[in-house]
């Protein structure tokens, strides 16, 4: 089966979050695009949304979608990030699920519902993520 054309333009966004490729990014964003975030304010823009993933650059962070939904001009996905804190150090995992709207095949907004703060796991207690594929801490 053909993966919607939604997530494979959301999979390029989180491949340029992950390397730091701005260009790559802006490629996937409206230039009006806005990213919601439950504990800050949003960001406006294509230039600013692609150039806020630039401070996680120092934890070698690997995005990957894990699971999504499309239909018309929305998309829905469940994410994770896989990044070190310090060199050597073993990987934390960190999730989120997102919600797309796209406007011309490129993405026009997202509203990311994440647990932030702290310092425990933002995951769903008793989900079977290993059993399921998702990617796990080393």
């Amino acid at each position: 089966m053909t993966e919607h054309p939604h997530l494979a333009v959301i999979r390029r966004y989180y491949e340029g979050c992950s390397t730091a490729d701005v260009a790559l990014m802006r490629s996937t964003l409206a230039d009006d695009a806005v990213h919601y975030f439950v504990e800050e304010p949003p960001i406006r823009g294509a230039p600013a949304i692609a150039e806020k993933w630039l401070e996680f650059v120092g934890l070698s962070p690997i995005w990957t979608v894990d699971h999504g939904i499309a239909s018309d001009d929305e998309a829905v996905i469940e994410w994770t990030m896989r990044y070190t804190r310090r060199p050597g150090e073993s990987q934390h995992v960190y999730r989120g699920a997102e919600w797309y709207v796209f406007r011309d095949g490129l993405i026009a907004e997202i509203r990311a519902y994440e647990l932030v703060g702290g310092d425990h796991a933002a995951e769903l207690d008793g989900y079977p993520y290993a059993e399921r594929g998702y990617p796990m801490g080393a």
